[in-house]
C-alpha cells in the first residue's frame, strides 16, 4: 500500500506522459521556451489570475515574492506556527523576522484572532515593522481569507498565500492561489499537482510585479539574458516538468479532485465516531494533500502509528515540531504556552494514505484496523 500512490497515477497516464516528454526531447528546448509559457498561461487561466510565473520550487516561489516586495531586515512577517519549515524559512532567508501565530483547532490553519493579537503585540513592542501575512492552505484546505483580508486592510499589510498544499482547492468557486496580493504553490511530487522532480509557481494580477518576478527568477535579467539590471537568482521550471504537469493538470481537473473528495467522505463515514476527522467548513472544497485525523494524546497517536505499520499501512506525522520549536528559530525565544493548539497538534495528529487512486478495499482495511486498535 502506498501513502500517496504516484505509481497508479503514472500507470493511468503513462502514454500521455511519455508523449509529452518525447515532444520535449524532439524539440530540444529543455529550459523555458513555448511549452513552459503555454503551461503558465494555462495555470493562470485555471486559477483565474492574470499571470503565472513558474520557478524551480515552492520555496523559491515564496522567497521571490518577498524579495520582489523588498521585505528584509526590521520587517515582521506573520506565519502559522503549525506548518512546513519553508513557510517561515523564507522570511529569515530575506532578512526579516517570522512572527509565529497559533492555529485554529478545527481547520489547523492560521487563527485570525491570534493573528490580530500578534500584529498588535508587534506594533506595541515597536521593534519590527509589520509587513506581510503568509497564510498556509494546510493539507489542502484554504485559510480564512475573508477574515484575514479584513485584518490585512486594517493594518495595511500584504498577503502572500502559501498554496503549496492547496492547489485545486476552492472557496465558493474561487480557486486556491487567487487570494491575497500574490500566491505561490509547489509542484513537489506528492502535492495535489506534482511533477517528477521539483517545481513551483507564483500567481499575481499585477502586471509590473509579474515582470519583476520574471526578471528575478533569471539572474535579474533586463531586455535579454546578458542585460542584468538587478541581482536575481537562477530559478526556472524545466521544460520536461512543465510537459508532465500539463498532463497531470488534465487529470486533476477531469477526475482527481472529485475522486479524492469522495474518498474523504468515505473515510469520514467510517471513522468520525472514533477519531476527530478533517473539518471542511461550508463553502470550502479541499484538495486533500493530506487526510489527517486527531487522536487523544501522543501515546495513543504513536501507538496507533506503530500498529498500522505492523499491518502494512503507511502513515505520517505532519508535523512533529512547531515552527517556534525549530532549532533555527531558538533565538526568537518563543514559548509553548503561547502556542497551545500548535503544540497539541504535533502530539496528536496522524495522516493516513490519501490519493485519488485509493481503492474501496484499502479504505475499508485502513479504517477497520484503526477501529480495531481503538476498541482494543
Amino acid at each position: 500500500m502506498e501513502f500517496r500512490d504516484l505509481k497508479a497515477q503514472y500507470n493511468k497516464y503513462k502514454n500521455e506522459i511519455k508523449s509529452a516528454t518525447i515532444g520535449v526531447f524532439e524539440d530540444t528546448n529543455f529550459i523555458s521556451g513555448p511549452i513552459v509559457k503555454k503551461f503558465e498561461e494555462r495555470l493562470a487561466g485555471y486559477v483565474n489570475v492574470k499571470h503565472c510565473i513558474t520557478c524551480a520550487n515552492g520555496t523559491d516561489a515564496l522567497s521571490l515574492v518577498l524579495t520582489a516586495w523588498g521585505i528584509g531586515k526590521g520587517d515582521a512577517v506573520f506565519v502559522p506556527d503549525f506548518t512546513f519549515f519553508a513557510t517561515a524559512e523564507v522570511v529569515s532567508y530575506v532578512g526579516a523576522t517570522p512572527i509565529f501565530v497559533d492555529v485554529d483547532p478545527k481547520t489547523f490553519n492560521i487563527n485570525p484572532v491570534e493573528l490580530e493579537k500578534k500584529i498588535k503585540e508587534t506594533i506595541s513592542e515597536n521593534k519590527l515593522t509589520p509587513k506581510v501575512i503568509i497564510p498556509v492552505d494546510l493539507f489542502g484546505l484554504l485559510a480564512d481569507y475573508s477574515t484575514i483580508e479584513k485584518i490585512a486592510n486594517k493594518f495595511n499589510l500584504l498577503i502572500l498565500e502559501d498554496g503549496a498544499q492547496g492547489f485545486g482547492a476552492d472557496y465558493n468557486g474561487k480557486k486556491a492561489c487567487s487570494f491575497g496580493d500574490a500566491a505561490t504553490t509547489s509542484f513537489f511530487p506528492a502535492k495535489p499537482l506534482g511533477c517528477y522532480g521539483d517545481g513551483g509557481a507564483i500567481f499575481t494580477n499585477d502586471d509590473e510585479f509579474a515582470k519583476l518576478l520574471e526578471s528575478l527568477r533569471v539572474h535579474g535579467k533586463g531586455e535579454d539574458k546578458y542585460d542584468n539590471v538587478r541581482i536575481g537568482v537562477n530559478s526556472r521550471l524545466d521544460t520536461i516538468q512543465a510537459a508532465i504537469l500539463d498532463v497531470k493538470l488534465d487529470a486533476l481537473i477531469n477526475h482527481e479532485l472529485q475522486d479524492i473528495n469522495v474518498i474523504f467522505r468515505k473515510y469520514n463515514e467510517k471513522l468520525n465516531t472514533y477519531v476527530e476527522v478533517p473539518f471542511i467548513p461550508n463553502g470550502y472544497t479541499s484538495s486533500f494533500a493530506q487526510y489527517t485525523i486527531k487522536l487523544v494524546d501522543k501515546e495513543q497517536r504513536d501507538n496507533l502509528k506503530a500498529f498500522l505499520q505492523k499491518n502494512n499501512i503507511p502513515s505520517m506525522i505532519y508535523y512533529t515540531k512547531t515552527m517556534h520549536n525549530q532549532t533555527a528559530f531558538k533565538e526568537l525565544h518563543n514559548k509553548d504556552k503561547d502556542y497551545p493548539i500548535s503544540t497539541s497538534l504535533c502530539n496528536t495528529v496522524l495522516s493516513l494514505p490519501m490519493h485519488p487512486y485509493l481503492e474501496d478495499e484499502e479504505i475499508e482495511y485502513i479504517s477497520s484496523k484503526i477501529i480495531e486498535f481503538l476498541n482494543s
